[in-house]
């Protein structure tokens, strides 16, 4: 697999070493936040539905909780480690930071293929991984979140096992969770509005126009999916799609109507047993490789390595997953000419209406739709400002320009605690 060639942490210690270098720290100033603050593993223990007990691994990380109670995912992917959970909970303290909520970063994850198990095997899995890991959750600690493999209904799950274990409701433990259980409205199409909102403030700023202005998106789970919904809405032409099975291309444009309608009328249909007049059926390889104006990576980390990213044909980059794209591939695209918007502020809109659903929560409030988008523009659209800004002052990277805001955040709320004891 592309993603187990390399070790997503070192990506993010290399960039956070360039941000502290430009931004004049230490090595002392950012050593605390070289390691994460908590690692637990735990066995996950589930009688499945033929009788047999199989034990699945799990894991909660806390990289950062200086700026807040961690913030991030449970992954549920047979490719979960980690070396992954570990990068992706670092990124959640950059991300939040960058956006500037009140949160540090934290991730988990089961070693599980979510396609291959029962409702049934799901929900046990949730409830046993979330027992596991209840010490270190909490509204005032940890607060989960749905990633790849799982979703509204497993956060509904760990609300009510954690619940349980506390013996009241404890609506803010996790965040993503169905309405009727302290959801938030507009919070399944969050990430996706953030990655619409982000890649026309790049649009902009590079004076083009968002009409009609190709675009590929690699992945189709809850991210991939709401972008080319809201891209199509928009009036961008979404020529390419891609899933776990390969991808569809139509130059024309795709009806993403269609596309989503079939794939969300079972859970188990894939793309490439779609069909569309005009369409073919390309690899994910091949979709990367596209020459169009967006390209949206929305599956998993590393997908743009040395081993691709010279054949990387589109104009700009807006990364809706986490680390799509490694540290070496970043400098053979830059040379390049290629605009990347990172995913520390491309797909930073999950975890600030999160933000939203918890504040209501813990308040006991509820928004109306428009309010909580109206409140994610007022925060990503400043945002992307700011990193626009210092990236265009230091002749830097729109990357390092995000990190250079993140870093400086978390270092000196770091340094305002002081180190204890």
């Amino acid at each position: 697999m592309m993603g187990q060639q390399y070790n997503p942490y070192d990506n993010v210690l290399k960039v956070v070493k360039e941000a502290a270098d430009i931004l004049g720290y230490s090595d002392s100033d950012i050593e605390a936040i070289k390691f994460p603050e908590r690692e637990l593993k735990v066995a996950v223990p589930v009688r499945m539905d033929d009788g047999t007990t199989h034990v699945f691994e799990g894991y909660r990380i806390q990289h950062s909780t200086s700026r807040g109670p961690a913030k991030g995912g449970i992954r549920f992917h047979p490719n979960v480690n980690p070396d992954e959970v570990r990068a992706l909970a670092a990124w959640m303290t950059f991300k939040c930071a960058v956006v500037n909520i009140p949160y540090g970063g934290g991730k988990g994850g089961v070693v599980c293929d979510p396609n291959q198990l029962s409702e049934n095997e799901l929900r046990a899995i949730t409830r046993r991984f979330t027992a596991a890991i209840a010490p270190l959750i909490g509204p005032e600690q940890d607060i989960p979140a749905p990633d790849v493999g799982t979703n509204a209904a497993v956060m509904g799950w760990m609300m009510d096992t954690y619940s349980m274990l506390k013996g009241h409701c404890v609506h803010g433990v996790v965040t993503g969770k169905p309405l009727e259980l302290g959801g938030a409205l507009g919070r399944k199409e969050a990430t996706g509005r953030g990655v619409l909102f982000t890649t026309q403030n790049i649009l902009s700023k590079l004076n083009l126009d968002p009409v009609g202005a190709t675009a590929a998106i690699q992945g189709m789970g809850n991210v991939g999916s709401i972008t080319a919904k809201l891209f199509d809405q928009e009036g961008m032409k979404v020529v390419a799609v891609s899933d776990v099975s390969g991808g569809i291309y139509k130059p024309e444009g795709l009806h993403i109507p269609d596309i989503l309608g079939f794939l969300s009328n079972d859970r188990r249909n894939l793309l490439k047993n779609y069909t569309e007049e005009g369409a073919v059926h390309i690899s994910n390889k091949e979709l990367l490789e596209l020459d169009v104006k967006v390209l949206v990576p929305a599956a998993l980390e590393n997908q743009i390595n040395t081993s691709n990213a010279g054949n990387i044909r589109a104009s700009i980059i807006v990364e809706a997953a986490n680390g799509p794209i490694t540290a070496e591939a970043d400098d053979i695209l830059r040379d390049k000419g290629i605009t990347v918007v990172p995913d520390i502020l491309a797909n930073a809109g999950g975890v600030v209406v999160s933000y939203f659903e918890w504040v209501q929560n813990i308040q006991s409030v509820n928004w109306t739709e428009e309010t909580v988008n109206e409140k994610l523009k007022n925060i990503m659209d400043p945002a992307f400002e700011a990193v626009w800004d210092i990236a265009v002052r230091q002749c830097a990277t729109l990357r390092t320009g995000a990190y250079l805001i993140a870093v400086k955040r978390v270092v000196e709320a770091k340094k305002a605690r002081a180190i204890w004891p």
